[in-house]
């Protein structure tokens, strides 16, 4: 073999030696004993980049002995992939079905490749998610022989298939846990009790790694599959699986507190193969700062209870003990989900929840994507509820899509008499870049209420007038509430202009000291050393 060669296998191997290009290589080199065929068609590995390749080129030489000689030797392979792939090619160039080709071999096959040939039916069986009877039930005449005799073979498919759950082989296991369970028809988790109910301690980490697999590949999780399965003598197996992945979840705590939120997103999706063993790390997820993060949780929160994403968060924003803070969190979530209009409407029509959370819970329509253009229409009710918070949240909720209704709608609810709506249309013109409502902005800068100052100082940053410096320069110096003042600097710092530097140069003397910080990177933002 060239060293070039065998770099391309090194690099392209999988890490289970019956699939990947490195393996099919070494399944073809061991079957094609003539080197001129040898030559031709073990390059297939890599230039198809299929592990079942060479085969087919095989079983288009039907008159080449050397060819169906390998054909037949692939059959008797150790690994069950590479005689499942010599069926397949087989029956494609038969013309016929795989479970018919599969079940001729069957009722062929000698006594001593009796036990071989049932394991591989009873694993590409499983691949269709079926039992062998069911799946040889359309494969002709010799259909019911066939699964008669992996039947009465049954226990040594079972303990071919138990041998690669604790195979030396991690990539293994997993795989022969789940097509196990399938042939046998039980769940993932009782045929790993079963199976470590005769076995040692030393080896659950084998069964631990292969039920962690199942999770990842099929769901739910380790914890909830073993919560659904337990009995009561199970509990000491149980709590052997339950030891091994306490110290994994220790392992991840780490990645959860990493500044990268790659790193944090991709650490929530694990523990969500954990489910109800990992609550409590996935209630801590729900406070990160990032909301796909923050999403992910959810969803591994309401997987762990067999619920779903709109049940879960349903229960939550409804519990007598929920805040304000967790509420929002669920319907966050609940928001980037499938049915998320009708289970936010629900919610904000629910007059048992409080006013503030029916706001919130009609503002998260915004980042719903469904509705579209019926938007306004759905709103309108909300726009004329009774409660300010109600009425904030549905102006809130115009921001996206934009709509002639929807500015008349923002520019009413600047005039409204509750300083929390005209705070929410205040965001909504500044998302929008409304400047035709620029004025009317610049007069809010005069509201009694310093939320409104605040949120008409951040909305004139946004529009960026150039001619607004002069009343932001005026609220700075004269409002009466620090966070306002806070507001008027930074929009200053954005404005720019030797006006607004020289408002901010006077604030540096302003008695609080956040406002002072304020004015003194606006200024530096300025290109001014203070």
């Amino acid at each position: 073999m060239s060293p070039t060669l065998l770099l391309l296998l090194l690099l392209t191997a999988s890490p289970s030696g019956g699939q990947g290009t490195a393996g099919c290589w070494t399944a073809c080199q061991r079957h094609v004993r003539e080197q001129a065929l040898r030559a031709r068609v073990c390059p297939l590995c890599i230039t198809a980049g299929r592990g079942d390749a060479w085969m087919e080129e095989l079983s288009k030489a039907k008159s080449d002995p050397g060819a169906q000689a390998a054909l037949r030797s692939a059959l008797k392979d150790q690994d069950w992939r590479v005689r499942w792939g010599a069926l397949r090619v087989q029956a494609k160039a038969q013309g016929l079905t795989e479970p018919r080709v599969l079940a001729d071999w069957l009722a062929e096959v000698p006594a001593q490749d009796e036990v071989l040939a049932c394991v591989t039916a009873a694993r590409a069986a499983a691949l269709s998610d079926k039992s062998t009877a069911p799946y040889l039930k359309d494969a002709g005449a010799r259909g019911p022989e066939a699964a008669a005799r992996v039947w009465n073979r049954r226990e040594a498919v079972r303990q071919e298939l138990e041998l690669e759950v604790y195979s030396e082989d991690p990539s293994l296991r997993g795989e022969a846990l789940l097509h196990l369970s399938t042939f046998l028809g039980r769940t993932p988790a009782r045929v790993l009790l079963t199976a470590m109910a005769q076995r040692p301690d030393s080896a659950d980490a084998a069964a631990a790694a292969a039920l962690l697999w199942v999770a990842d590949k099929r769901g739910p999780s380790v914890g909830r599959m073993l919560l659904l399965e337990a009995q009561p003598p199970d509990q000491p197996l149980i709590n052997r699986l339950f030891a091994i992945y306490s110290q994994q979840l220790e392992g991840l705590q780490k990645g959860l507190a990493s500044v990268d939120v790659t790193e944090r997103r991709g650490t929530v999706q694990s523990l969500r193969h954990y489910g109800p063993l990992a609550r409590r790390e996935l209630e801590r997820a729900l406070t990160d700062a990032d909301v796909s993060v923050r999403r992910l949780a959810a969803r591994g929160l309401a997987e762990s209870e067999g619920l779903s994403l709109a049940e879960a968060a349903g229960q939550r924003i409804r519990a007598d003990s929920a805040d304000r803070a967790s509420r929002k969190v669920w319907m966050e979530a609940a928001s980037g989900g499938k049915g998320c209009e009708d289970f936010l409407l629900a919610v904000a029509r629910d007059e048992r929840l409080d006013a503030i959370s029916r706001g919130d819970a009609v503002a998260w329509l915004v980042d719903c994507d469904e509705g579209g253009q019926k938007r306004f229409e759905t709103l309108s009710p909300f726009l004329r509820d009774s409660q300010a918070p109600v009425r904030a949240g549905a102006v809130r909720a115009l921001a996206v899509p934009r709509s002639r209704l929807g500015d008349e709608a923002v520019a009413a609810a600047l005039d409204d008499a509750a300083p929390e709506v005209v705070v929410a249309a205040l965001s909504v013109v500044g998302q929008q870049r409304q400047k035709d409502q620029a004025d009317t902005v610049v007069a809010l800068l005069e509201s009694p209420s310093s939320e409104v100052r605040e949120a008409a100082a951040r909305t004139l940053e946004r529009l960026g007038r150039t001619q607004d410096v002069k009343p932001l320069a005026r609220l700075l110096k004269e409002d009466s509430v620090a966070a306002v003042r806070v507001a008027a600097a930074e929009a200053l710092g954005v404005l720019g202009g030797p006006f607004a530097a020289s408002a901010l140069s006077q604030a540096l003397k302003d008695p609080d000291a956040h406002v002072q910080h304020v004015a003194r990177r606006n200024l530096g933002r300025l290109g001014f050393s203070p």
